[in-house]
């Protein structure tokens, strides 16, 4: 990794383009990360540790045009930045701390997944790689999910699904689900028994299950109460 000296006259993020302005050209490239993005707000909405990307550039040196992988996630860094968050993440500006993990959903329009954008997330040092293929297209001899950890500046694929990742504390999978009404297969976080980490929409689906089945038991209780000859609004 490059190490900046203090008194160079480095540009800052808002000097800086947020991106690299390539269009996505699958909406999946934004659902994906943003599906774990949301889970990760649920289960660390006590951590202010983490920082989620999607589709922001990341710049590692001065004069060098930004990586921008579909989503990325840093740990030891400020969840939140100033009044308007990041307008991208600049590794001079967050310590040198390097993402943690990089994500790519390969679409119809092929973009270097698997060779260039590869080699530049592990000259990075981005531990985990993971690419998702929901439809393979042209690398039909591909997995769907594949999850790379870099041992000796090299990539080597994982095996499990999910897939465990002790440094971050969380497993990354597939399973069929529903997001924003969209029943397909989705990416998702699990814990280390490969239990699945539930999405906002379901926790919101089962609190308000919740509630209905004690509106439930209540009138159940009442009609009961009035078969005695009880009135319960007067207890």
């Amino acid at each position: 990794m490059v190490r900046y000296e203090p008194w160079q006259c480095l540009p800052t993020s808002a000097e800086l383009p947020d991106s690299d302005d390539t269009p996505v050209d699958n909406e999946l490239q934004n659902l994906i990360p943003n599906l774990l993005a949301a889970v990760l707000a649920l289960v660390w909405t006590d951590r202010s540790d983490w920082f989620f990307g999607v589709d922001m550039g990341i710049y590692y040196a001065p004069g060098e045009p930004p990586i921008v992988p579909d989503g990325f996630l840093s740990l030891g860094v400020d969840r939140f930045v100033g009044e308007e968050g990041r307008l991208s993440y600049v590794l001079w500006e967050e310590d040198n701390k390097v993402p943690i993990l990089a994500l790519e959903v390969v679409s119809k329009t092929y973009s270097g997944e698997y060779e260039q954008k590869k080699d530049d997330y592990a000259r990075l040092g981005i531990l985990y790689y993971v690419i998702y293929a929901p439809g393979r297209g042209r690398h039909r001899k591909r997995k769907v999910l594949e999850v790379y950890r870099l041992v000796d500046e090299q990539y080597v694929l994982q095996t499990d699904e999910p897939c465990w990742m002790p440094e971050i504390g969380l497993g990354i999978g597939r399973e069929e689900g529903t997001y924003q009404g969209w029943t397909r297969e989705w990416l998702y976080w699990y814990d280390e028994a490969g239990k699945r980490l539930p999405t906002p929409e379901e926790i919101a689906q089962q609190e308000s299950d919740r509630a209905t089945l004690a509106e439930q038991r209540a009138e159940r209780l009442a009609a009961r109460l009035r078969d005695l000859g009880i009135n319960p609004d007067d207890l």
